[in-house]
């Protein structure tokens, strides 16, 4: 039988909740109506985890696979095993990313093969970057690979932007500078985009590393999603694994990034 909507409960429920909304917004309390508006749960905090750096070695990468938690690996282009790694990665349930190189601050530095520069020009980009998306299968998105003095340049940075909202991609800044023009940009052209909030193993150490997850942990309970970003090493395997108890412990869920994306987008962009 359906309520009626005359009831005395419901007026005396309806006048609560009128008054609450009036003095809410007259007083500027918007929380104060809300109490009476709804019984909504809080969200469950997210987090999401990027495995940078797939594609030199099988074994490391697999590492990441045995833990059997939610993990989006981003795949370095043209290397060894960078095509079959994604491949099988993908087969098991994964998000697969292009990790794509780009020119750091350091000239010493090599970002490897397929790698983008300042000053490379718009058809030199589109080029390579057709050539490793298409040398990288399953691919959901892109971040990049070191890139301290590219993403810093929003003119080349956007050139890269374009070709991957045209591929319908999502970005994901990895922030290695903090001049990058990256993820402003990517929102600008109404990408779906977010940038990292931790790197988790910059120092190899097991205890740095936990450290890290829980400060990852920490800013998820805070704002209510993360993503952190870890390398294929051993340690910080280990150091993931041993953790995983306490993300559980927090009600925290793991999930891959293309399920965090849309939900922390204000607007659907088509």
């Amino acid at each position: 039988m359906a309520e009626n909507p005359a009831s005395p409960m419901n007026r005396r429920s309806f006048i609560y909740q009128t008054m609450a909304y009036i003095m809410g917004g007259m007083l500027g309390l918007n929380g104060f109506s809300k109490v009476f508006a709804c019984d909504q749960p809080l969200v469950q905090p997210r987090i999401s985890l990027i495995i940078d750096d797939i594609g030199f070695n099988r074994s490391r990468a697999r590492m990441f696979l045995d833990l059997d938690i939610p993990l989006t690996f981003s795949i370095l282009p043209r290397l060894r095993h960078s095509s079959r790694l994604a491949e099988e990665i993908h087969h098991r349930g994964h998000d697969v990313m292009l990790h794509q190189p780009m020119e750091p601050h350091n000239p010493s530095l090599n970002p490897g093969p397929g790698a983008l520069y300042v000053g490379d020009g718009g058809e030199r980009i589109s080029r390579i970057m057709e050539e490793n998306i298409s040398d990288t299968p399953f691919i959901k998105g892109v971040n990049n690979h070191m890139g301290s003095r590219f993403t810093a340049s929003e003119k080349d940075v956007r050139e890269v932007l374009s070709v991957i909202k045209d591929k319908s991609l999502f970005f994901i800044d990895s922030l290695t500078t903090p001049q990058s023009k990256a993820y402003q940009t990517a929102k600008d052209l109404h990408l779906s985009t977010a940038n990292r909030n931790f790197f988790l193993d910059f120092y190899r150490e097991e205890s740095a590393i936990s450290s890290q997850l829980h400060k990852l942990l920490n800013y998820a309970m805070r704002h209510g999603h993360a993503i952190g970003i870890g390398h294929p090493y051993p340690e910080t395997a280990l150091s993931l694994k041993a953790f995983l108890p306490r993300f559980i412990h927090s009600n925290v869920s793991l999930i891959h990034i293309s399920n965090l994306l849309p939900s922390m987008m204000p607007y659907n962009f088509t």
